[in-house]
């Protein structure tokens, strides 16, 4: 064993380091919230109140907003309309909301003569569904739980899935459409059977499939597959929850102007503050050496988090300018003309490490013409590159491409996934069999088998 010196070298996060990624990556509502606990805890810290000037630039930004907006389509101006009455409720009106499923459910139940311990059971039951409308927990343990039978429990169960909306209750999507085909007077006993036996073939189009396994015609197996469509899937998605409503509020608006875009950051959402000039003097004046350095520190953070909200904001423009530019397409046009775009793309222009920038488009949004996106919608990799023009293909372009061979193809004998890929090489888009397979699917085109009519 011996003594030695080596030189190393280390990265250590400073506390202001730290400081500086946590408030990059925050969000509009995010700072907003970030900055009112700080006055809390910080005194130096002084929330600036809205003056007059705010207030009226805060108005001019809206209206320039709603100008925007009147120069696009009625449909964004109304809906921009009714975000800001909805904003202007937030707050005025507690406990003024939509029933939930629960509340609606519960009002049924309220003349049924049912016993105490039943009562007790229907109402753990219903408190118990998921935002579906399903029952989706395990029925015996919730029966061991209440000391009651399965069996007993599995009653109240029907009790429940006897109201209103139809197919609440249900513990898996089979029985929810049971129910509700139970529900319809004159309904087809085809579709039952389909539902019964033959729901995943539904799922894939695979009508000709269902016809020969229950020996019927085609037409009558569409006809009941339109039935079983026009059923919900999800009976209690049509109750709102205001607790798990999430707002959100764009951090910066594109605006169109004549010679290109004007990029707003949204500095309206989250409060400006300024350090305290009592405290800033009472530091300087204070004898006790444990005030003066409790005073110092926390100027030291106040000014620190100024100087992190100012940086912020400089670095979120950097890279907004950049998505503008390289997606100038998609600002123009909207959507379907989005250009392939990656960190290191952005990094390349702005000068910052692909690490910041990752940072500064996490959980934020931006608001255009085409509506309100987030950040991260921006960056497109490259699905395939055009070999007679060089030019890369995003996957919006491939897909476009694909619908348009699908929609082309002869119904009756439709194109395999080899034959679409082989069309598309045709098209100087080479891409795999299995890709093809993966954007079908995603934009909800059916198989081959699903596609064919006779």
């Amino acid at each position: 064993m011996s003594q030695r010196l080596i030189l190393t070298q280390k990265q250590v996060l400073s506390q202001h380091l730290i400081q500086t990624m946590e408030i990059l990556q925050m969000s509009a509502q995010e700072l907003e919230a970030y900055l009112e606990k700080l006055a809390m805890e910080n005194p130096v810290v002084e929330i600036e109140e809205p003056s007059r000037e705010y207030a009226g630039d805060r108005e001019m930004a809206r209206a320039r907003k709603l100008e925007w907006l009147e120069s696009t389509d009625h449909q964004n101006r109304v809906y921009y309309r009714e975000g800001e009455l909805e904003e202007d409720r937030i707050g005025q009106l507690p406990g003024e909301t939509s029933d939930s499923l629960a509340d609606y459910l519960l009002a049924q139940i309220l003349t049924t003569p049912y016993t105490d311990a039943e009562r007790s059971m229907v109402e753990f039951l219903i408190y118990s569904l998921d935002s579906r409308g399903y029952y989706s927990d395990d029925l015996a343990s919730a029966a061991a739980h209440l000391n009651v039978s399965e069996g007993t429990l599995l009653e109240m169960l029907s009790e429940v899935q006897s109201l209103d909306p139809a197919g609440v209750g249900a513990r898996d999507l089979q029985e929810c459409l049971l129910l509700q085909l139970q529900r319809i007077p004159r309904h087809s006993p085809l579709a039952e059977s389909i539902v019964r036996e033959h729901l995943r073939d539904v799922g894939c189009h695979h009508l000709e499939a269902i016809a020969k396994k229950l020996q019927v015609p085609v037409e009558e197996v569409r006809a009941a597959c339109k039935e079983i469509c026009a059923l919900n899937p999800k009976p209690g998605n049509a109750f709102s929850d205001r607790s798990h409503l999430h707002y959100i509020s764009p951090d910066a608006v594109i605006v169109r102007v004549e010679d290109g875009f004007e990029i707003l950051i949204n500095e309206y959402q989250y409060p400006h503050f300024h350090l305290s000039t009592y405290y800033q003097e009472l530091e300087k004046t204070v004898s006790d050496k444990e005030t003066k350095e409790y005073l110092r520190e926390k100027i030291r953070q106040a000014q620190s988090v100024a100087d992190n909200v100012s940086q912020r904001n400089t670095t979120l423009s950097k890279i907004l300018r950049v998505i503008v530019e390289k997606q100038k397409e998609f600002f123009l046009h909207g959507v379907g003309h989005r250009r392939p775009l990656t960190l290191a793309d952005i990094a390349e222009e702005t000068l910052l490490h692909e690490s910041t920038i990752s940072r500064a488009l996490r959980s934020k949004y931006l608001q255009c013409t085409w509506g309100v996106y987030p950040l991260n919608y921006f960056l497109v990799s490259v699905a395939s590159v055009n070999r007679l023009s060089g030019e890369e293909q995003t996957p919006e372009h491939v897909k476009a491409q694909l619908k348009k061979i699908v929609a082309e193809e002869d119904r009756k004998k439709p194109l395999s996934d080899a034959a679409i890929a082989e069309k598309l090489e045709a098209l100087h888009i080479p891409i795999s069999r299995r890709t093809v397979n993966k954007y079908r699917q995603e934009l909800g085109i059916p198989d081959k088998r699903g596609r064919k009519e006779s």
